[in-house]
């Protein structure tokens, strides 16, 4: 598979808020579609620190990111000369423990958090909704 897809690492950026879980999605800067933050694996960092550092830059929030993924899923990543290239996204859980008011791309995206099954219902991919709905399912306690 990683002969074929490009590799990318992204945050599931999750809180409790009212006794219920909430899943912060982000605007993504060409499309506007709603995401989670992910990015390139950089180095020097794991995959599971390279995501947080990703939550921060594209949605400004810090927090406890697992080190186990908790998913995965395909899409196509657009460029803007309208070719694409085939992504396998590997997702980690971040437990938001702070939101700051700016952040690298404050001015580029719009970030929005959601009950767990309007979060599914925003993102395109179904892979990534199956992943929310059974982060929710499982909670995040457990993983």
């Amino acid at each position: 598979m990683s002969g074929i897809f490009a590799q990318q690492i992204a945050a599931l950026p999750w809180r409790w808020r009212g006794g219920r879980l909430e899943i912060l999605l982000i605007t993504s800067r060409e499309s506007r579609r709603w995401v989670i933050p992910k990015g390139w694996p950089m180095p020097r960092l794991i995959a599971s620190n390279a995501a947080k550092r990703e939550a921060y830059e594209e949605a400004g929030v810090d927090g406890a990111i697992r080190r186990a993924a908790i998913g995965r899923y395909t899409y196509e990543k657009r460029a803007k000369s309208g070719s694409s290239r085939a992504c396998v996204v590997t997702v980690f859980a971040l437990g938001v423990a702070r939101e700051h008011r700016t952040w690298p791309e404050h001015r580029e995206r719009t970030r929005r958090w959601c009950p767990v099954d309007e979060a599914a219902d925003l993102v395109d991919e179904a892979e990534l909704r199956a992943i929310i709905r059974a982060f929710a399912a499982h909670g995040p306690r457990g993983r």
